[in-house]
């Protein structure tokens, strides 16, 4: 079976790239590359897959929008 998965991609003040995958709780990582990084995120989603004790129902893609805060 396969499935499909959101992931957001942001770069660290440090230059890592982070990973996440919002429809799954604490399923994120870090890494220097993006190669790298699509690995690793691949097997944190493959373990978060066989911790979930509920049934995973994925989320619609609409989009991603940065939000300015002025304080």
């Amino acid at each position: 079976m396969t499935q499909s998965f959101n992931v957001i991609i942001e770069k660290d003040s440090d230059g890592y790239l982070v990973a996440s995958v919002p429809s799954l709780k604490g399923c994120h990582t870090q890494a220097k590359s993006y190669d790298e990084l699509i690995e690793r995120i691949q097997e944190a989603i493959e373990l978060c897959l066989e911790m979930e004790n509920e049934e995973f129902e994925p989320l619609e893609f609409i989009g991603v929008q940065r939000v300015t805060i002025k304080q």
